[in-house]
């Protein structure tokens, strides 16, 4: 038992705190937060810090190793001559890594909480019932080592196969048989340099969270965040295991007993490119007293995989079957609310699952293509379109117009990253063209050319004077335009997109472009980056 037990603490995992429980009192003085983390042995810090070291060192190489290889290469190094002895030398500090293992292994046995922690894992490997789950989530602990709490598998009728959820494709060019192979042979090269691209620095660009040194200088933020989720709001961690084999990071947070006007809702929330659950844009339902369900992208955090859309749609759609499954919540009292690139998920969640309530997109676009094209050389230009369209297509608008349900677009005034010219240039905010989408596509009779053009102008305002100023220009009145939209709904009660507005005069149809343009989209005077506050999130406008 003691052999067994030590042999665990040399490759068990990195304890990094101990979790306040909620039935503690809360430690106050200076070092209350610091009172609750893991306080390993002197002789565990530092072969853990040798240990952290090396692979610090380890990832530096691995990113790098393209250009060390190079500059051996020319150096003459790669050649069985000099290869033996660096080979010997590589061995040489495998086996002094293995030794400080070891040595790490018995200041952790020695260490009474670790013993501790260490029984409590394989107690819930072994049994994994909800009092043993309680226990484990006291522990803050390399997530590869904790054990699943749910899988797709679970899901009695599930809606895919294995290889993952559909997702929607780019419609292809039709052409000859004779001139497609031609086409294929031309286009070879393109599609080799395309995948390259997607599959090295493209997608770490695209995903800046899902680089590793990022995630170790984030680290500290990330546990702090992570305490804060558990001690302060009772949060429950949890792996899901999605049909692709990756595993997904989960953070919920139960209002339901807290008898509140939104506790009831569920609000799963998407993050940005480089947000974490523990750190994002979860926080704003938590401070408007809704139930919040929060996961980390694959590859980012304790997530496993690498974040394509593909494992994307894999991910989110575990997200929402655990949501229903095994928390107990209905899709008709599900919220999906994300925030910038998490708008990809976000949309396909309400396309695949309609009964979902309702959508609210913060900072979010309607099509990667032009803001992959502001940030490359023009003479890139068909290699762009046809990376992004093969690998990273997050066709958010195409998505989105397939959901029936309420949606509202949060569009940041001041948005550095989502503009195709400058952070001044308004109408260069790709949200606008979100909204312009849905709106087309759900009301065409009204969206004509008179009714875009209208709805061009008041997204130009540049203030809530400006917004007014336009809205009161055609002199829009509310209660008619709510009149003419519930009478339409009332006699057909069909789906969109609605014919309501054929009818009707040029100076109608621009009022009810503008009054559905202002329920449908609202402005937050900030940046990309700003936490979006608890009072500027607000339920989608339904008739």
């Amino acid at each position: 038992m003691a052999a067994w037990m030590l042999y665990r603490c040399v490759f068990g995992p990195h304890l990094q705190r101990i979790h306040r429980s909620p039935e503690q009192p809360r430690p106050e003085g200076r070092f209350a937060r610091r009172a609750w983390n893991y306080q390993p042995r002197s002789l565990e810090k530092h072969t853990d810090n040798i240990l952290g070291w090396a692979s610090a060192i380890w990832s530096i190489s691995y990113y790098s190793s393209p250009l060390l290889l190079c500059y051996l290469y020319r150096k003459g190094y790669i050649c069985s001559s000099k290869l033996v002895p660096v080979s010997q030398y590589l061995g040489t500090v495998l086996v002094c890594l293995l030794g400080v293992a070891c040595i790490r292994g018995w200041g952790r046995w020695r260490n009474t909480d670790y013993v501790h922690f260490i029984s409590v894992l394989e107690e819930t490997k072994k049994n994994h019932t909800p009092e043993n789950k309680k226990k484990l989530r006291c522990f803050d602990f390399d997530f590869s080592h904790w054990p699943a709490d749910f899988s797709w598998t679970e899901v009695s009728n599930p809606k895919h196969p294995k290889g993952g959820v559909s997702l929607l494709k780019p419609e292809p060019r039709l052409r000859g048989t004779a001139d497609s192979f031609l086409h294929s042979v031309r286009t070879l090269p393109c599609h080799v340099i395309g995948f390259l691209i997607a599959h090295s620095f493209g997608r770490r660009m695209l995903y800046p969270g899902s680089v590793g040194l990022l995630q170790k200088a984030m680290r500290p933020m990330l546990q702090g965040g992570l305490a804060k989720l558990i001690e302060e709001y009772d949060g429950e961690r949890n792996k899901l295991v999605a049909c692709d084999g990756n595993e997904i990071d989960t953070m919920f947070v139960d209002r339901r007993k807290d008898g509140g006007p939104h506790g009831r809702t569920l609000v799963i929330c998407c993050e940005g490119n480089a947000g974490f659950y523990e750190v994002g844009c979860m926080n704003t339902p938590l401070e408007g007293g809704y139930s919040v369900l929060g996961w980390n992208h694959p590859g980012f955090a304790g997530s496993t995989g690498v974040p394509f859309p593909q494992n994307e749609a894999n991910a989110m759609d575990v997200v929402i079957q655990f949501a229903v499954h095994k928390l107990g919540f209905q899709l008709s009292d599900i919220v999906i609310y994300a925030w910038s690139i998490g708008g990809f998920t976000a949309s396909w969640a309400v396309m695949s699952y309609p009964e979902i309530q309702s959508v609210v997109l913060d900072a979010s676009f309607d099509d990667l293509l032009p803001l992959a094209l502001k940030v490359m050389p023009e003479s890139w230009r068909p290699l762009v379109q046809h990376t992004v369209r093969q690998y990273m297509n997050l066709n958010n608008a195409e998505q989105l117009v397939k959901y029936q349900g309420p949606v509202l677009l949060v569009r940041r005034t001041r948005d550095e990253i989502i503009t195709t010219t400058h952070a001044d240039d308004i109408m260069s905010n790709r949200g606008n063209d979100l909204l312009l989408r849905l709106l087309q596509f759900r009301y065409p009779k009204i969206m004509t050319d008179e009714g875009v053009r209208v709805v061009r102008q008041w997204l130009a305002a540049s203030s809530p004077i400006e917004e007014a100023s336009v809205y009161s220009g055609y002199e829009v009145d509310d209660d008619w335009c709510l009149s003419v939209l519930k009478s339409y709904q009332t006699d057909r009660d069909v789906s969109f997109p609605w014919s309501v507005g054929e009818d009707m005069t040029l100076e109608g149809r621009r009022q009810l472009a503008l009054f559905l343009a202002r329920k449908y989209m609202r402005n937050f005077e900030s940046t990309h980056c700003t936490p979006l506050p608890a009072a500027e999130f607000h339920s989608p406008w339904r008739l």
